[in-house]
């Protein structure tokens, strides 16, 4: 039995969780969610709590077991608290700024690289070399996230480029003078 799939997911006051046939939907206080069940999951709504569970010992299933039911929690994490990810900008006259819904970031090239708003995604710019991406969806903003860091990924010799704020770059030694 899966340990993490037999654990049922237990529905706040405020957010409500309804079933259909291929497809479960969590509304909460930020927003709505929703995700495609596999046809080889049980999804039970049932007390206050989300219970998750498999109709047959097949591979697949114990696969999507605990999947199902991590994707169900953070669904309600999502629409109740949100997720977010903070990305830190490191280098001379590397920086961030909020531009409407956008992003707005100089990285070096001879351009500005723009980012435009994403619809369920909100960007904050505490400083000129932090960046926050905050929303209800759990995958979105890593997605989001990953593809700022993508523009400019942290080089091992200085350390320059974005980088998440809690990433540790493994730093090289430079030229031995010699």
């Amino acid at each position: 039995m899966s340990r993490i799939g037999k654990n049922p997911v237990e529905i706040p006051s405020g957010v409500d969780v309804s079933k259909t046939a291929d497809q479960i939907t969590v509304k909460g206080p930020k927003g709505t969610l929703t995700q495609t069940l596999n046809p080889g999951i049980d999804v039970n709504v049932e007390d206050g709590q989300v219970v998750v569970s498999r109709p047959n010992e097949t591979r697949e299933a114990r696969e999507l077991h605990g999947l199902y039911r991590t994707l169900v929690a953070n669904m309600v994490i999502g629409v109740t608290d949100g997720f977010s990810k903070k990305l830190e900008i490191v280098g001379v006259g590397y920086r961030a700024a909020a531009q409407g819904k956008g992003l707005k970031l100089q990285l070096g090239f001879s351009h500005d690289v723009v980012i435009d708003g994403i619809d369920g995604i909100e960007f904050e710019v505490p400083s000129q070399t932090e960046i926050v991406v905050k929303g209800i969806s759990k995958q979105q903003v890593g997605q989001v996230a990953a593809n700022i860091r993508k523009l400019r990924p942290p080089e091992p010799y200085k350390g320059k480029g974005v980088k998440y704020a809690d990433e540790t770059i493994l730093r090289k030694a430079g030229k031995a003078a010699g």
